[in-house]
């Protein structure tokens, strides 16, 4: 009886010892819990993952990346500077971007000028995809089924003339015409005479008068086949006949949209009346 009391009472005092294994595991799973949730709140260190992703993507950026066109782990080229800044453009690109700046802020220095001397009704401008196109009625230029410049058109000429050199592209200036026909007597015999004296009228006054060089300079002739506007009334054919001075931007590779001058003998009777 004895020594079933000892075994018995030495079994009850070693569990007895061990309880405080129970309360360890607990604490030690609650702090486990709470790093967890401080870790899952921490900020993230946003120059070692910058540095983890600049390496990650010069690796990928390498000729036997498997990835297509060293596009990066992200589908988009990442900064490869060592400072962590995107690389700097090439002079071409640079270049590229100037010239459309300058190209936005003579459209701006137009359309001002345009709205203070209330010219709207006769002088338009527009950024179009081959260039800064500035449109003048042609009454405003010349007389009906004329090709001599009005005195009262130079001003806004002379503006256009010192704007131009400050871009160095080449500028087209294109004649049309409504499609109604030459009437009896005209010197010109049909539209297409009359829409090229007319763009070399106004060339002429940038090359002549406003002593602009000529080699960025070209005039072109459409007569009635880009209309505006289809030619079925008066108002129509009003916004059709005029003169439109576009400076181009330097990539026209779309032979739609480059202008096509008009052969040597359309342009005899010009040459005569100058």
């Amino acid at each position: 009886m004895r020594k079933r009391g000892r075994r018995g009472g030495h079994e009850e005092g070693h569990g007895a010892g061990e309880r405080w294994l129970i309360t360890y595991s607990d604490l030690i799973t609650l702090l486990l819990a709470f790093f967890i949730i401080m870790y899952a709140m921490s900020k993230v260190d946003t120059s070692k993952y910058d540095a983890m992703a600049r390496a990650l993507n010069s690796e990928f950026m390498k000729s036997e990346s498997i990835l297509p066109h060293g596009s990066g782990i992200s589908g988009t080229n990442m900064p490869t500077g060592t400072d962590g800044t995107k690389p700097k453009k090439n002079a071409a690109a640079e270049e590229a971007e100037k010239k459309e700046q300058q190209l936005k802020d003579m459209l701006k220095a137009i359309q001002a000028y345009i709205v203070e001397n209330n010219l709207e009704a006769k002088v338009s401008a527009a950024d179009t995809p081959r260039g800064i196109a500035i449109t003048l009625n042609d009454l405003f230029l010349f007389d009906l089924g004329k090709a001599e410049l009005k005195p009262a058109a130079y001003p806004v000429l002379e503006k256009l003339a010192s704007l131009v050199p400050t871009i160095n592209n080449k500028v087209s200036i294109e004649g049309h015409t409504d499609n109604l026909p030459m009437s009896a007597g005209s010197f010109y015999k049909d539209n297409w005479g009359l829409s090229t004296a007319r763009s070399l009228s106004v060339l002429r006054y940038f090359t002549n008068t406003a002593k602009l060089g000529d080699s960025n300079l070209m005039a072109t002739a459409y007569a009635d086949t880009m209309p505006r506007l289809p030619n079925t009334s008066e108002e129509n054919r009003a916004k059709n006949r005029r003169v439109e001075i576009v400076v181009l931007r330097e990539l026209q590779t779309d032979p739609a949209t480059t202008p096509k001058t008009q052969p040597t003998e359309q342009t005899q009777p010009v040459q005569a009346a100058q």
